[in-house]
């Protein structure tokens, strides 16, 4: 039996510096494969060896599918981080939500900016059985909260170097 279990309500607790407190780090490296590259052929692998994933592009954009994407990847990371915040926010508040959902969708597009490439998301999240005025609170708070929220609204810091 595996001893799963939710986060403590403690990591709600709030972080006063002047710095960004690193909590963990995860690392993904994604190859060329077949075809030499990543979106098309790739396998991404991170550092533990827990996750292994064959890339492909979508039938929609062109591709065999049969593999998964960088958008489903990233609306698969989104929705999960969305619905452990909504978690914690809820034990939180004693309130109980057995029964939440949480689904996201990402949208890969033309940017009309520059012409090139961009990215779109939405979330949706079903909450049966909760009051919709409590419900829209929870939402509101959950969104300030979930990192990958933030990020979809203000940006995220990142830095891209070459390595050696």
């Amino acid at each position: 039996m595996t001893d799963l279990r939710p986060p403590p309500v403690s990591l709600l607790d709030r972080h006063y510096g002047d710095e960004f407190l690193p909590l963990y780090t995860a690392t993904v490296r994604v190859d060329g494969g077949e075809s030499r590259h990543g979106r098309a052929s790739g396998v991404a692998r991170s550092d533990d060896g827990l996750l292994e994933v064959q890339l492909r592009m979508p039938e929609q954009l062109g591709g065999p599918g049969g593999g998964t994407n960088p958008e489903q990847l990233f609306a698969a990371a989104f929705a999960a981080c969305f619905h452990g915040a909504l978690s914690l926010l809820a034990r939180r508040a004693n309130l109980a939500i057995p029964d939440a959902q949480v689904a996201a969708s990402v949208t890969f597009g033309r940017d009309p900016v520059d012409g090139l490439f961009m990215l779109s998301a939405s979330v949706r999240v079903r909450l049966p059985g909760v009051d919709r005025a409590v419900a829209g609170e929870l939402l509101r708070n959950t969104e300030r909260i979930c990192p990958y929220a933030k990020m979809a609204r203000a940006g995220i810091d990142c830095v891209i170097t070459l390595e050696p």
